[in-house]
């Protein structure tokens, strides 16, 4: 680290502290009751993630539940279309000699 940065480092250091110390002392609260509505608010925050979060995988069930029957409503009509074109082959298969096992 170069002299510049270390000097721009103790600045930096020196302004959070002054402005730490100026913040405490014109406080419009005291400590305790700042602490509370900090707490209060921790604790509103918490909820809204823990509503949020619930929400979240509800609505990933429902993404989930509606993704696997679309998947199974595709290998329903792939395998339709699969007898279908094996009966196709079958029966031309048949009209024009001896039928052939698939």
């Amino acid at each position: 680290m170069s002299d510049r940065e270390g000097n721009s480092l103790v600045w930096f250091l020196a302004g959070l502290g002054l402005g730490a110390l100026v913040g405490v002392l014109y406080a419009p609260k005291a400590g305790s009751e700042t602490r509370d509505a900090l707490r209060a608010r921790a604790e509103e925050g918490r909820d809204y993630v823990r509503n949020r979060a619930r929400e979240a995988r509800s609505q990933a069930s429902e993404w989930i539940d509606r993704g696997k029957d679309v998947v199974n409503q595709q290998k329903e009509q792939f395998r339709a279309a699969y007898e279908a074109g094996r009966q196709a082959y079958q029966e031309a298969t048949t009209e024009t000699g001896a039928p052939k096992n698939l």
